[in-house]
């Protein structure tokens, strides 16, 4: 068990001829005493402050902890997000590619049908310039006939016996 200041203070020396000087011997034992409450309190002090130490130690290892998984969970939130960010970009593209190559099917299926009408229509102004150049033809022929002289000659001597009951 260790010294107390107290022990030191009732310790009692046995008594001897030619022994110390007892005044002396007592003002060294006050001194003792003093200096040995000084290391006392100061050995308490200091175990105050390294306990104070240890919690703020603790304390601060336990924030690291925390920490170190936030950044952890943090990293794996990251990559996840980054994952799904990348699966939703190839479904995306994928999306897009289909639509794409309906609407270039779509366009052609569209192209060919103008085509296709085009070609019809093409087919039909030339059966109409054909059948009109025909027609234009029959109609040429036909005035080019004599008898449209005959009609005319006849409509002309119609007209003069009129023109003459005009005059009077």
């Amino acid at each position: 068990m260790p010294l107390t200041p107290l022990d030191i203070h009732n310790k009692e020396f046995s008594r001897r001829l030619r022994g110390y000087d007892e005044d002396e011997v007592n003002e060294f034992l006050d001194q003792v005493i003093k200096d040995y409450e000084s290391v006392i309190r100061e050995n308490k002090d200091l175990h105050n402050q390294l306990l104070s130490l240890q919690e703020r130690l603790d304390h601060f290892l336990n924030i690291e902890e925390t920490l170190s998984k936030t950044i952890i969970v943090a990293q794996e939130a990251a990559d996840e997000v980054k994952n799904n960010a990348k699966k939703e970009a190839q479904l995306i593209i994928k999306e897009s590619e289909k639509n794409a190559d309906r609407i270039i099917n779509e366009s052609l299926a569209k192209s060919r049908k103008i085509a296709m009408e085009v070609e019809e229509l093409k087919k039909q102004a030339s059966i109409y310039r054909t059948r009109f150049r025909t027609l234009v033809e029959a109609q040429l022929e036909l005035l080019s006939q004599d008898g449209w002289d005959a009609l005319e000659a006849a409509s002309e001597a119609l007209e003069t016996p009129r023109e003459a009951n005009e005059v009077y």
